[in-house]
């Protein structure tokens, strides 16, 4: 959590809201001045850096020909009005090279980015919250198939349009936790989801917080990539699966490094 001058009027409008509101960011996409699509983020913390973690395929999607130049948050800047809020511009090149941070494991491409936000320039007001390595799950975590976990974004562009808050969606551990999904690097979760969701945080509470989750109580499994589908499925007789692929959060651990 970043510090503010009038840490009192901070912990005022914080003691209003769920931390883990603060944590999401609404991203918009541009190619130039011509607004694209609407996603969701979130930010992570490592040391002294600040990220912004989405879905790769909101900052760059070659089947789709989306092919932004640049994206945009909202960000909370008066602590004793949420209502007020300002945009926050962000490249996603520089001598055409790309600024955002995506990788690849054995199955081929991770549908996660992250942009480094330079502290210096945001907001000195800026409100938010950011997950840390501390809220990445451990090997020796049992996260049991069934777990009850929540999606923190912007389905549709859906949110609360007066405190530029998100909404969450319930959601359940569709498949094992210690195993990756057909060999790919996601897990599954059930939960009712609609583009702009990409990008979305997906967390568990945890029972019994360290100090080191410090104002988010939550454990951070995997970023919201896409819902998932069955080619053979009968549009007409079959309803969506209604299964979603989360992609594991352990890769912002090599996409944050050095």
């Amino acid at each position: 959590m970043p510090q503010h001058p009038d840490a009192s009027a901070t912990a005022a409008a914080e003691s209003r809201i769920e931390a883990i509101l603060l944590a999401a960011a609404r991203v918009f996409t541009f190619e130039q001045q011509r607004p694209l699509t609407n996603a969701s983020g979130f930010f992570f913390a490592r040391a002294d850096r600040l990220f912004l973690v989405t879905s790769r395929h909101v900052v760059l999607d070659e089947p789709t020909k989306h092919f932004p130049d640049r994206i945009e948050i909202e960000l909370h800047v008066d602590p004793d009005n949420l209502a007020r809020s300002t945009g926050f511009s962000i490249p996603l090149y520089r001598n055409r090279k790309s600024v955002w941070r995506t990788g690849l494991d054995s199955a081929g491409d991770i549908d996660v980015a992250v942009i480094e936000l330079d502290r210096a320039a945001l907001p000195e007001t800026a409100l938010y919250h950011a997950f840390t390595t501390a809220h990445l799950a451990d090997p020796i975590d049992q996260v049991e198939v069934g777990t009850s976990l929540l999606v923190v974004g912007f389905p549709l562009g859906f949110h609360d349009t007066l405190h530029h808050m998100p909404v969450v969606r319930h959601a359940a551990l569709a498949s094992s936790f210690g195993l990756r999904f057909q060999g790919e690097g996601y897990f599954l979760t059930d939960a009712r989801t609609h583009r702009g969701t990409s990008g979305a945080p997906v967390v568990m509470r945890v029972a019994a917080a360290r100090p080191e989750h410090g104002d988010l109580p939550w454990m951070l499994l995997g970023v919201h990539s896409a819902r998932l589908d069955v080619g053979t499925r009968d549009l007409k007789l079959d309803e969506a699966l209604g299964l979603n692929c989360a992609w594991y959060a352990d890769i912002l651990l090599t996409l944050t490094e050095g």
